[in-house]
């Protein structure tokens, strides 16, 4: 969350329906004619709730001498320049204690609201047509969740001939033990460190995890796995770090090309998991002491850090409750 700030997420309601849904996805609160004992959380009023449309600085100077002294929230709506109307807004209203709520026109929006002018909006209205999206909107407006990591043992690392691997090149600047999860299967996934190291013989990539091979699933936001070959320009996956915090980041690109792999073999309380890695000395695990190890150094008894699920079962990358046996 950017400036640790936390942001509200309100949901725009039209009838029960709608709040029903919105108190389900994990809405702080909600803006529509709703009465605060039926909602059960809280609720804005849209007669109560100053609402400014933002056309070129004028408007914004209007919309401060227009603010009386017990205002505590706005929702500025910008007609054009939405990202420099917010910032304008934003600046203006440092240290008047007034919170500024936007409204997103789509998800990808969200995350413009959350980091504009870098400390952000206060509050995030979703409306009606994004709903169903609030699960996913909740994900990015929320501090960073932390995931539980464990210490897997290694079992045995088997080569596995030529096959194709995805070097996923992110648009942000990755720092030393952070990584992305990846396996073979869902149950058990393992902490890939990223590039910012290089060796003697590479420059550092701080952008890029050499994440594995093309079947490997991947973590993304809101629980959700990816097959390494789905990722895309522009998608977004979780960057993790040895402690277990994280955040989401962007793909710029993915990079696939032939080359040897190994396959890293590993298991804790009873657990056992893989993970397809191309077999080079810059492809690193993480122990639990923040080591890193890279690949064609590992050995059995070796200790890297994963993430187990107790859901192991997955449809379209989604969690589900079936019986699976992977192996």
């Amino acid at each position: 969350m950017s400036g640790g700030r936390r942001k509200e997420l309100i949901a725009e309601v039209g009838g029960e329906e709608d709040l029903r849904r919105a108190v389900e996805a994990g809405a702080d609160a909600v803006l529509g004619d709703v009465g605060p004992a039926n909602a059960g959380i809280r609720v804005y009023n849209p007669s109560s709730l100053q609402t400014f449309r933002i056309r070129d600085q004028k408007d914004v100077e209007a919309m401060l001498r227009s603010l009386g002294p017990g205002t505590e929230a706005v929702l500025v709506e910008p007609e054009e320049l939405r990202i420099i109307a917010l910032e304008n807004v934003i600046a203006a209203l440092q240290g008047r204690g007034v919170r500024v709520f936007a409204r997103a026109r789509s998800v990808q929006e969200v995350e413009d609201l959350i980091h504009v002018l870098e400390r952000g909006v206060d509050g995030i209205v979703v409306p009606r047509d994004l709903l169903s999206e609030l699960h996913y909107v909740r994900e990015l407006v929320e501090t960073p969740r932390r995931l539980e990591l464990r210490a897997a043992r290694v079992k045995d690392v088997v080569g596995l001939g030529p096959g194709e691997r995805a070097c996923v090149d992110t648009n942000s600047l990755l720092r030393p033990g952070e990584g992305m999860l990846v396996g073979n299967m869902a149950r058990m996934l393992f902490l890939v460190h990223n590039e910012s190291i290089g060796s003697r013989m590479t420059p550092p990539r701080p952008f890029r995890v050499n994440a594995g091979s093309v079947q490997c699933y991947v973590l993304g936001p809101s629980e959700r796995t990816y097959y390494l070959s789905e990722l895309r320009s522009g998608s977004r996956v979780l960057m993790v770090s040895v402690d277990g915090s994280t955040r989401i980041v962007s793909v710029g690109r993915v990079k696939v090309e032939r080359r040897p792999l190994v396959n890293v073999i590993a298991e804790v309380n009873g657990v056992t998991g893989s993970v397809a890695l191309q077999k080079a000395e810059t492809i690193r695990l993480v122990s639990p002491k923040g080591e890193v190890l890279d690949v064609t150094s590992l050995s059995q008894g070796d200790e890297v850090l994963v993430r187990v699920s107790e859901k192991a079962a997955r449809h379209m990358g989604i969690a589900v409750e079936e019986f699976i046996d992977e192996v």
